[in-house]
């Protein structure tokens, strides 16, 4: 399953181009589950509500962004420094809707306030259906290892649902981390950027089975594809800048991808940019490149 971008709960911004497009969900797979980040209980239960109304099927509420932008507004991460502020927003949220609401936190504000598992055993109290939590706090953004100790002390205080998130980009560390922390599920963040194969080859390696990924053509080929997705969804102009990380988080998994990244960065015109970048299968930019695979 994978989560929407942040939604901001004051509904009154939703007619902006870029809100419009976060709150695109058609044709999307199931389950869908919108996150939305505010700090007025009110204003994120009538989000939450509006959402569900468009076909929603989870509500996430987000208490762990750490970024600057979104703790002047005293949400995301900042919301766990008051206890009492997040049981209020749970409490409404919960109210709204009929659908499932869950909450993706840290564990905490910083290393001297590490209430995660308080907050977590307070979301199950008051409805919440599961807990995602990531290893650092926020003060840590993300920065050094995660660490998975405070997981395994909500995992020791919860019975719904548990994820563990943070630092996970190989099986054998998904294996670890579900195995430290008692965790029923991970989530995968950064490790995916550039490499969409990544949650299902874990899965698959979780369960027994064996999966490979596709030949570096195939896979040169579906990122073209997703370029072309991304400048259509955002127009031209945009789009080229978008696809442009993208691009690179994808040709920093190959040994000699900074030479290809370094003759597709100044491109400016789209159909130029999906032509450069699907001509890497049929030049061979790639091929001979030693693939790093987290």
């Amino acid at each position: 399953m994978a989560i929407s971008e942040m939604i901001h709960s004051d509904t009154s911004l939703w007619e902006t181009k870029k809100s419009d497009r976060r709150l695109d969900i058609q044709d999307e797979p199931g389950p869908i589950s919108i996150q939305i980040a505010g700090y007025d209980p009110y204003m994120m239960a009538k989000a939450a509500r509006a959402n569900e109304e468009r076909g929603a099927d989870i509500i996430d509420i987000n208490l762990g962004c750490p970024a600057k932008k979104v703790l002047k507004k005293a949400a995301g991460s900042a919301l766990m420094r008051d206890e009492a502020l997040c049981a209020e927003i749970f409490r409404q949220v919960t109210k709204a809707v009929q659908i499932p609401v869950t909450v993706k936190m840290r564990t905490g504000w910083d290393q001297l306030s590490k209430n995660g598992p308080i907050i977590a055993k307070m979301a199950e109290d008051l409805g919440l259906q599961a807990v995602t939590m990531h290893g650092r706090t926020r003060c840590d953004l993300y920065k050094g290892e995660a660490e998975y100790d405070t997981i395994r002390r909500t995992r020791d205080v919860i019975q719904i649902p548990l994820i563990a998130n943070g630092d996970i980009t190989s099986t054998d560390k998904a294996r670890g981390v579900l195995s430290a922390t008692g965790a029923d599920a991970v989530m995968i963040g950064r490790g995916t950027q550039g490499d969409p194969w990544l949650p299902g080859l874990i899965a698959a390696e979780l369960s027994g089975r064996c999966l490979s990924r596709p030949t570096i053509e195939v896979q040169i080929r579906t990122m073209a594809e997703l370029v072309k997705d991304i400048q259509l969804f955002y127009g031209e102009r945009t789009g080229v800048k978008m696809a442009r990380k993208h691009m690179q988080w994808f040709l920093k998994r190959f040994a000699n991808g900074a030479e290809a990244w370094s003759q597709l960065q100044t491109i400016v015109d789209a159909e130029v940019q999906y032509q450069r970048f699907k001509e890497l299968i049929d030049g061979g930019g790639l091929r001979d490149g030693i693939e790093r695979t987290g």
